[in-house]
């Protein structure tokens, strides 16, 4: 009995010290995980700032304001914590504020769908011509470029449509491409709004921001 309880006292402490290195090795590991997610969030939130400040630069606005002094920069102008949570409440208000929608675009480069709200810009700037002969130029390129088989950015629609738009492209009228545009916002607003919304960019636009970044734009 007393061999037994000597051999006892021996094992016991070593297994404490081995749970014990289990624990440490443990917590390094989640340290370091910890520093690999935090890593990640950095690059991932610099290479929206990036694609975002070319959607920007390259909006149709930012374009149009270039001539006036100091318009251009107008368009940079981070949006209040308060304008970005009204995005979250429809998705028009997303697409009605010009930084939201360069926000968006610049999300959905990120997820490699960046042709949807292509489209549905594209969409929107031929609902505005006013010449028929524009209106079928321009409904041409729009069906080269986004809705025929291989076309360099095209859109996930059904073959039904697809033959309805190229049947209605002969004799263009501004709801050529009403069905479409419709079948891509809703694919949108289901699947890649939500999506944006619990983004880390969004997150960190909608958080007050820190008083060094606002004496640095001064």
């Amino acid at each position: 009995a007393m061999q037994s309880a000597v051999l006892l006292a021996l094992q016991l402490p070593g297994a404490h010290m081995e749970r014990g290195g289990r624990r440490r090795g443990e917590d390094d590991e989640k340290e370091k995980e910890k520093k690999e997610k935090g890593r990640v969030k950095r690059t991932i939130i610099k290479d929206w700032k990036t694609r975002l400040s070319y959607f920007l630069q390259n909006s149709s606005s930012s374009a149009k304001m270039k001539g006036k002094k100091g318009g251009k920069q107008h368009t940079y102008f981070r949006p209040s914590p308060e304008e970005a949570q009204l995005w979250s409440e429809a998705f028009d208000e997303l697409l009605a504020s010009k930084y939201g929608l360069a926000a968006f675009r610049a999300f959905l480069k990120s997820e490699y769908c960046e042709e949807n709200i292509e489209f549905w810009l594209a969409c929107e700037d031929f609902k505005k011509i006013k010449s028929p002969q524009k209106l079928t130029s321009k409904a041409k390129k729009i069906y080269n470029d986004f809705i025929e088989k291989e076309a360099p950015k095209e859109i996930n629609i059904d073959f039904q449509t697809k033959n309805m738009i190229a049947q209605n492209i002969q004799e263009a009228t501004h709801s050529c491409f009403s069905a479409a545009q419709k079948r891509v916002y809703s694919l949108m607003e289901n699947n890649s709004y939500p999506r944006f919304l619990e983004s880390e960019f969004y997150q960190e636009l909608c958080k007050k921001p820190p008083i060094t970044r606002v004496a640095q734009a001064t």
